[in-house]
């Protein structure tokens, strides 16, 4: 392919994004091109920016420009709720309900990446229970989160905690016949009684 070299590598670039294929870095690095000089100035400015200002909360990991981010320092609950990654805040506190603190655990138990209980943040969930009544484990319904969500409960379990999982099930507008086992499973599990 006849490509100018910076283009290349700007491609290159674009392709190391999550769900971008060399056809959208391509367009995205055509898109770049038609920016006024000024534009693609500041676009460079706030990536560079974002990546030295944005880093971890000391206490629950999520996402913050301070040493506290903003949930830990005006939310005061009893209730911890575990998450994998801080992305995953922001889809709950969509949902306007929470009213419990957060932990980010920064990944989940995962042997067939080398990744254990001591390559994420659960000592330092340990050392955030006085006072806890309950601990929400939201982390994925695959099988790392299901593992990682089991190794925290028994951990949990002879310290008194409180320990629930978040209902996994049969989505919404979805027909039974295409379910798969382990979801139909979990939806029998899970199941409410109806008031």
């Amino acid at each position: 392919m006849n490509t100018v070299d910076s283009m290349e590598k700007l491609i290159y670039s674009f392709t190391k994004l999550p769900g971008v294929g060399r056809k959208t870095a391509e367009r995205y690095a055509y898109k770049v091109l038609d920016m006024s000089e000024e534009d693609v100035r500041a676009f460079a400015e706030n990536l560079v920016m974002t990546k030295q200002n944005v880093k971890y909360c000391s206490v629950c990991g999520n996402f913050t420009e301070n040493e506290v981010c903003n949930i830990c320092q005006n939310r005061h609950s009893d209730i911890i709720c575990v998450v994998k990654e801080p992305k995953d805040i922001i889809a709950i506190e969509k949902t306007k309900s929470p009213k419990f603190v957060y932990h980010v655990l920064h990944g989940t138990i995962n042997p067939m990446e080398n990744k254990g209980p001591n390559d994420i943040r659960i000592k330092e969930l340990l050392g955030r229970l006085e006072g806890v009544t309950e601990v929400i484990l939201a982390t994925n319904p695959d099988v790392e989160g299901e593992v990682t969500a089991n190794y925290i409960a028994k951990l949990l379990k002879p310290l008194g905690v409180k320990t629930t999982r978040l209902a996994t099930g049969i989505q919404m507008g979805s027909d039974l016949q295409y379910a798969d086992e382990v979801t139909l499973s979990k939806a029998f599990e899970d199941r409410k009684e109806i008031s």
